[in-house]
């Protein structure tokens, strides 16, 4: 048989093995890229009579696994990590202080502020707890006239494709 990912004949029976949400037949070299499935794959040559002693597994439909956009209501905010900063100040607080009252470490924090990470929902609610501040932009509150304002010049808005006449 072959392998449905790399296209080599297998000399050993073939791993059933779920890569990026499909179920495919794979080589030993290859099963390790995705989770294996109970049961062997079905080797061709078995009469159709007999039980090989393949075992269907019964899986469960995959959940599609949400990602962090999926979880924020709105947009956040461009400027979020000097919101954070300004209003973390205002209060007297040190990177180490507002660490300790929202229970996170000090360099989650330094890194927020920083702008070099983008706070999960979890942190993201702490953060504006502890400070008072909204990190979220409405979207219904927006007009279409400012997203349109937002918008830049594509490629598509510049390029001018001739067609060849036949």
């Amino acid at each position: 048989m072959q392998c449905e990912m790399c296209g080599a004949d297998s000399k050993g029976p073939l791993k059933r093995v779920r890569i990026e949400g499909a179920e495919l037949s794979v080589c030993s070299n290859c099963a390790r890229y995705g989770t294996e499935l109970q049961g062997a794959v079905k080797s061709p040559a078995a009469p159709a009579g007999r039980h090989s002693g393949f075992i269907q597994a019964q899986v469960p439909p995959a959940r599609r696994t949400r990602d962090l956009f999926d979880q924020l209501g709105g947009d956040l905010v461009d400027d979020y990590a000097d919101r954070i900063k300004t209003a973390r100040l205002k209060m007297g607080l040190s990177q180490k202080d507002l660490a300790l009252a929202m229970m996170e470490k000090e360099l989650l924090i330094k890194k927020i502020e920083k702008g070099e990470l983008i706070p999960e929902e979890a942190v993201r609610k702490k953060i504006e707890r502890e400070l008072g501040i909204r990190l979220i932009e409405d979207s219904s509150s927006e007009s279409l006239d400012i997203h349109q304002s937002r918008m830049t010049t594509t490629m598509g808005d510049v390029i001018k494709i001739k067609k060849v006449k036949k």
